[in-house]
């Protein structure tokens, strides 16, 4: 896929903006980038996004920040990656600041309670309209359905540790991707 590049400016303006109004955390901008580089301009395939999570919650670090840097310098390099993470940290630095100089005067407001809870009402579909598109190019051999479920066993009620999950993700890719290099052979 030919992909046109945005420059460093463009990525730090884009990422600015949706920072100001993507709430729910990493998944909400997933969703949005999904929207506007997926399906609208065609900048990413599914699978491209994809990568870019899969590495991206690998990382130590914010998902989304990490999300943003690795599309910013897959855009335009390092400049690109610095400042679409700059783009994305900025709007939510400055509301906590302001939110951290009213916090006393608004923690017990019910005004301020009920509007939360509305954005979260709001954002949990959002977030699973992003999981939904995201799901088929997650899964492009029928084998990695019985990863996802062991992955949700082992994780749910057996409390195995994330990082050793992300390990076996690794190496049951890199055992089925040398399998398929072989069958091609």
């Amino acid at each position: 896929m030919e992909e046109k590049k945005l420059t460093p400016l463009q990525l730090f303006l884009y990422y600015f903006k949706i920072g100001w109004f993507t709430f729910g955390g990493g998944w909400s901008i997933v969703a949005q980038m999904q929207k506007d580089f997926v399906e609208a301009d065609r900048r990413l395939s599914s699978e491209d996004l994809l990568d870019i999570i899969s590495m991206a919650r690998s990382l130590p670090g914010t998902m989304i920040g990490n999300v943003a840097y690795l599309f910013g310098f897959r855009q335009a390099g390092v400049l690109g990656g610095v400042l679409a993470v700059f783009g994305i940290v900025t709007p939510p630095l400055i509301i906590l600041t302001i939110l951290t100089f009213c916090y006393t005067a608004t923690r017990d407001n019910p005004w301020v309670a009920a509007a939360l809870n509305g954005v979260r009402a709001a954002v949990m579909p959002i977030i699973f309209s992003a999981i939904i598109k995201l799901w088929k190019g997650a899964f492009p051999k029928r084998f990695l359905y019985l990863v996802f479920a062991a992955t949700a066993v082992l994780s749910f009620y057996f409390k195995v540790s994330a990082v050793f999950l992300i390990l076996m993700g690794v190496a049951i890719g890199i055992l089925f991707g040398r399998e398929k290099e072989a069958a091609q052979k």
